[in-house]
């Protein structure tokens, strides 16, 4: 696997999936790539956590 360059559909800055998070993401399972940077999924999943 090589790193992937991803556009955050919510700030639209380019993030890198770098080899390891792809491996670590097909071992839990998951069958999409991120489509959100990881400063965009940390403000998500606090705004969740707080309703």
């Amino acid at each position: 696997m090589e790193d992937k360059n991803i556009v955050c559909k919510d700030c639209g800055k380019e993030f890198v999936f770098t080899a390891g998070e792809q491996e670590f993401f097909k071992e839990k399972g998951f069958e999409n790539d991120p489509v959100r940077c990881p400063d965009c999924r940390r403000a998500r999943k606090a705004e969740r956590n707080n309703r």
